[in-house]
């Protein structure tokens, strides 16, 4: 992301996020690159973000075929089905991105993402992955730890009304104001698997009963080899045993993952699209923050309910737990 400086159309065009955040946040998010796993509509959200900010490039990978859930909060795919069909989400979302701003790159990449190497992720400064299983997640982020240079790792996953995004910027050194100066900070993160392995007795007594019921669905899926958010409220009981046995092992009481939080995200398979454009939202400012340099970066959990409207930072990781 140190390559030449930004053309003489690039600065005209975004001449007020210049003023925002300087010419050298710019260049480096111009020559940035992104990959982007699983567009349903909070992605989508984060999609039309980065490419209106103008990242360098943004490769889609999604090869699944539009269905009415996922028309519901994807507003870069058309309703008409003589445009979509035969085509993927990701070759439908491409067409659609890349108006929004002709200077962005976006392309295709098909595949399984679990299938490729380190040599893939490579390509990328940053790895944004949704709707994928607990394996996928926990491979891509171990992959992108093995590069050569640090690659941002995201997941993010909506639920219902709920959201959730977990950020691991490895090692992070970063430059933030304090009084009259510029210092620098430097972060340490836990990868996904770290974080979601911790002990919950040695947690925060006030954790994000998000956090918790989360690993609790997210493992279900896993031991029923289900697709991510491939659940009815028919499963309550079975989650609900998981969660008795997770509880007793972690010595936690089971009041800290309510019945109406498990119903909630268990039932519900549509998207709720405020709900999207906030998360989605927080996520392309997030990804800004990694690629610039600039602003506190997020670590490592975000949870976000729209019941309460409540916005809320977990940092689960290991040098906490072990402190």
């Amino acid at each position: 992301m140190d390559g030449e400086e930004l053309t003489e159309h690039e600065t005209a065009l975004y001449d007020r996020q210049i003023r925002v955040w300087g010419a050298d946040a710019q260049r480096r998010l111009s020559k940035s690159h992104v990959l982007i796993s699983g567009l349903k509509g909070t992605v989508i959200e984060f999609c039309k973000n980065i490419v209106l900010a103008g990242v360098g490039s943004v490769t889609l990978i999604d090869d699944r075929v539009v269905t009415e859930d996922l028309l519901a909060a994807n507003f870069l795919i058309p309703h008409d089905e003589n445009v979509y069909a035969g085509k993927s989400l990701a070759e439908l979302c491409c067409d659609s991105l890349k108006d929004f701003n002709p200077m962005v790159r976006v392309s295709v990449q098909k595949g399984d993402l679990s299938s490729f190497s380190v040599d893939f992720f490579e390509k990328f400064d940053v790895v944004v992955v949704s709707s994928c299983s607990l394996s996928t997640k926990k491979l891509v982020n171990e992959e992108c730890r093995k590069a050569s240079k640090r690659i941002a790792f995201y997941t993010v996953d909506c639920r219902d009304s709920c959201g959730e995004i977990f950020v691991d910027l490895q090692k992070y050194l970063y430059s933030k104001k304090e009084e009259d100066e510029m210092v620098e900070c430097l972060l340490e993160y836990s990868s996904f698997e770290e974080a979601i392995a911790i002990p919950w007795r040695s947690l925060p007594r006030r954790v994000s009963k998000l956090y918790l019921a989360m690993r609790v669905i997210e493992r279900f899926e896993e031991l029923e080899s289900r697709n991510p958010g491939d659940t009815s409220i028919a499963d309550l009981p079975n989650v609900q045993k998981l969660r008795k046995e997770l509880c007793e092992a972690h010595s936690l009481s089971e009041s800290m993952i309510p019945d109406a939080l498990l119903e909630r995200l268990l039932s519900s398979t549509t998207e709720f699209p405020p709900v999207c454009a906030i998360i989605g939202g927080i996520l392309g400012q997030e990804v800004i923050k990694a690629i610039s340099g600039k602003g506190d970066p997020l670590k490592n959990f975000f949870f976000f309910d729209s019941m309460d409207g409540k916005g809320i930072i977990e940092d689960i990781s290991i040098v906490r737990a072990e402190g």
